[in-house]
């Protein structure tokens, strides 16, 4: 089902205390074709949710507001048990496809969710993330202006629980070399939007990474076409005790460096193994100092049990 976006007035309510974007504000209604006459590219989005009813209304509110004319929007709900599925059904009818069932992760709900896809650019946007306003625009600008580009990225917001930005992430290099070096070259990942013919010849998602599946996905984009630079911030990310990436970060880590020596890049993870390793060992001489200064010693044996733990 291809839909034009709702206006404001047709979707639920905000709930009570919500203002601003996307609550009680909406992007403008686009018109039926681009400024260049080009009938708008059909844009397919798959949110991959579980247990995030603490941010998944704003994620499906900044996808169904965009006032886009040939949008699909598809969730993939992996059996939360929290109060995701009752905001879900709140919009199903907006929806162009939706299920709440047990799954193998987010990789596997992605790969379920374009399965379902139909449009010409596929974006994921997870459930803790949300659209800004005219994002759909700007990508379908950005996807005429270089047709054949394999993906397209933007800025990316990082904010806080309440809302707060914490700092804007920009794409640095997107050459193969600058992404394989991503750990100093990230771009945000609800800010990246791919062709449906770079998730043909790239795609799907390695169901066996669960921390660092979309640098695996870019990399592989970039050895097969090119990743082009749109220069508007796109979205927003939010950055919580339960964030995946942050609470795992050394999973993530070790992703990213099996990642990059499967894909030939042995040297950077090397590098960046190294370092770490650097920094531990500082951290361990620190921290064994420390405990030999005197006025430690009655807590040295409480110490010990800690530093055997964080090992």
């Amino acid at each position: 089902m291809v839909m034009n976006c709702p206006t404001l007035s047709e979707l639920p309510a905000p709930p009570r205390g919500k203002k601003g974007w996307p609550w009680t504000e909406e992007s403008p209604q686009l018109p039926d074709a681009m400024p260049n006459s080009q009938p708008w590219p059909k844009v397919s989005i798959v949110t991959p949710s579980y247990n995030q009813g603490q941010f998944i209304e704003e994620t499906i509110r900044s996808v169904l507001l965009q006032g886009y004319p040939d949008l699909e929007y598809i969730i993939i709900d992996g059996g939360s048990t929290d109060n995701s599925v009752e905001i879900i059904k709140k919009y199903e009818k907006w929806l162009t496809y939706w299920v709440s069932e047990p799954d193998r992760g987010q990789s596997h709900a992605v790969n379920k969710g374009y399965e379902k896809a139909s449009g010409e650019i596929y974006g994921w946007l997870n459930s803790d993330d949300y659209l800004l306003k005219d994002a759909l625009r700007n990508v379908a600008v950005a996807y005429y202006a270089a047709p054949k580009a394999g993906a397209w990225v933007g800025g990316c917001l990082e904010v806080d629980e309440n809302g707060n930005t914490l700092r804007i992430h920009w794409p640095k290099r997107l050459d193969v070399e600058g992404i394989a070096g991503w750990l100093g070259n990230s771009f945000g990942q609800s800010s990246c939007f791919i062709s449906a013919k770079a998730w043909q010849q790239c795609g799907p998602l390695e169901e066996g990474l669960h921390y660092a599946m979309d640098f695996d996905l870019w990399l592989k984009i970039a050895k097969w076409s090119s990743i082009d630079e749109i220069r508007q911030i796109l979205s927003a990310f939010h950055v919580h005790k339960n964030t995946k990436t942050y609470t795992n970060s050394g999973r993530m880590v070790a992703e990213i460096n099996v990642i990059q020596i499967r894909h030939g890049y042995e040297s950077l993870a090397i590098e960046k193994m190294s370092q770490w390793m650097n920094e531990y060992v500082e951290l361990r001489r620190k921290l064994d100092r420390l405990f030999r200064f005197p006025l430690y010693r009655l807590i040295r044996p409480i110490a010990r049990v800690v530093w055997k733990k964080l090992l």
